[in-house]
């Protein structure tokens, strides 16, 4: 898998990398199928934001929070990846599930 974070108008510190990373990680773990995913994180005025793309075979999930407190921004993004990545799993599960039913129907 490959993990790019940048920053806009802010510095990536090794320990908002890691934050990164750990938040990251735990989104990974329920779905293997992760090819890439691209952080970005960034500053306007008093709005922190950060932004995630991950891609997997067949769709890319994209999530984005906005906060005063960056490692919150990075908390609710993560948040939301891993509702998307849930349901993205669940709904692959269903398609698997149903195209097996149908095929034992046909035979």
């Amino acid at each position: 898998m490959n993990l790019n974070i940048t920053g806009h108008h802010v510095d990536v510190t090794p320990a908002i990398r890691d934050y990164v990373e750990a938040k990251l990680d735990r989104v990974i773990r329920h779905f293997d199928n992760v090819t890439s995913v691209n952080v970005i994180l960034s500053v306007e005025k008093l709005v922190q934001k950060a932004e995630v793309t991950l891609h997997v075979r067949g769709k890319d999930l994209f999530a984005e929070s906005q906060d005063e407190d960056m490692y919150a921004a990075i908390d609710a993004t993560a948040d939301k990846l891993d509702r998307q990545v849930l349901k993205y799993k669940q709904k692959m599960q269903d398609h698997a599930h149903d195209a097996l039913k149908h095929q034992s129907v046909e035979s």
